[in-house]
């Protein structure tokens, strides 16, 4: 994490809920994601990582990602 507290999707402790600042990926996979519900401050739980995949919980729904993904969502720790 970084000293202002910001981090990407990936380094986000299991259990812990995060809001999204921003997405860096390409605009195709960028639009994708906010079709998902992983918009610009929508709060997200990460509930498991395994192999390279994250699932998190965005609006009620558990949602798989590649790790490579979720590298190009940074977030901060939500209160």
């Amino acid at each position: 994490m970084g000293t202002d507290g910001h981090m990407t999707l990936i380094d986000a402790p299991v259990g812990t809920r995060v809001r999204i600042r921003h997405l860096t990926s390409r605009p195709e996979i960028a639009t994708r994601l906010r079709e998902m519900g992983f918009c610009e401050n929508a709060v997200v739980r990460c509930v498991m990582k395994g192999y390279g995949n994250i699932i998190c919980e965005v609006y009620n729904t558990r949602v798989g990602l590649d790790s490579g993904i979720a590298r190009r969502i940074h977030v901060s720790v939500s209160e």
